[in-house]
């Protein structure tokens, strides 16, 4: 049973006599320095631990939060995409006055949001879903950045949570040459922690590096990415940017049918899931089940 607030004055009910759904997109963002990953895990502080536990109190009901990408301990957001299915009888609780004229509909949630939420956590807007729609399913690809400063004297204290300090030279070219060998649709066996039951073909649409002084960011986008694979890929890359590894390297290694000792992956705290693209609202459902066909390969 979820707990109540102090506001409304409303009690809690079952999910099995709330009636009928409607399902609300969250835009999400977070710091994911004191989380244990996204997904809820018994005795760790996770993502979707807290935002479930928020949203059970606010729509006296349990909420259950369905995401884009599950990123891991430590993996930042600031364009993370869920949604959740809650009983139109209980959106009253959430939204205790009716939206001011020409007010989007769901902003009083989102001020009670940032009122309940640890600040390590925010809701950036809810809206009702269009048919369809699914976080996780109906997404055409998922964009990430990683940002490492080789600065002397590593990272500004500002950034410190978000930035990986490098303390070696990079050849920023070397790894934007050797990044060409990883595009397009393969098999990243070699740069991901091993899931049952999960596929590790995806496919890399974009992988591209950029310098501004002693910043260097890559980003990154594929149609999705299977357990570890960013801070893999990175790794290997840092490899090559320290001319460890020939640039070549990385096509021998999407050969491999597991998870490569040759490199370590690279820090979390550098890694940020920035943005996830939809296709159309008349081309979701058709979405989900190409999606559902290509996990079951």
């Amino acid at each position: 049973m979820p707990a109540t607030d102090s506001g409304g004055g409303h009690g809690s009910f079952s999910r099995s006599s709330a009636g009928p759904d409607v399902r609300l997109r969250l835009d999400i963002a977070y710091d994911g320095t004191e989380f244990a990953g996204w997904a809820a895990q018994t005795g760790q502080r996770t993502v979707a631990g807290v935002l479930e536990e928020t949203l059970s109190t606010v729509f006296r009901v349990p909420v259950v939060c369905r995401v884009a990408g599950r990123t891991d301990t430590g993996v930042h957001a600031t364009g993370q995409v869920a949604h959740v299915d809650v009983p139109v009888a209980a959106l009253p609780y959430a939204l205790p006055r009716t939206p001011r004229p020409g007010e989007p509909e769901f902003l009083p949630l989102v001020r009670r949001l940032g009122r309940f939420l640890p600040t390590d956590v925010r809701v950036r807007d809810v809206v009702r879903a269009p048919a369809g729609f699914d976080a996780r399913f109906s997404a055409l690809r998922r964009h990430y950045r990683y940002r490492i400063s080789t600065a002397p004297y590593g990272v500004d204290p500002q950034q410190t949570r978000y930035v990986t300090a490098w303390p070696r030279p990079l050849d920023v070219e070397a790894m934007a040459e050797a990044s060409q060998h990883l595009l397009g649709l393969h098999d990243f066996a070699a740069f991901c922690r091993y899931r049952e039951g999960g596929t590790t073909i995806r496919d890399l649409q974009g992988l591209e590096w950029h310098r501004d002084g002693d910043l260097i960011t890559a980003a990154v986008t594929a149609d999705a990415f299977c357990w570890n694979m960013v801070r893999s890929v990175v790794g290997a890359l840092l490899a090559i940017g320290e001319h460890r590894r020939p640039v070549d390297r990385l096509g021998g290694l999407l050969a491999e049918t597991r998870r490569s000792s040759d490199f370590a992956a690279a820090p979390a705290r550098g890694l940020t899931l920035v943005g996830v693209d939809y296709p159309p609202d008349d081309q979701l459902a058709e979405r989900i089940q190409v999606t559902r066909d290509i996990r079951r390969r």
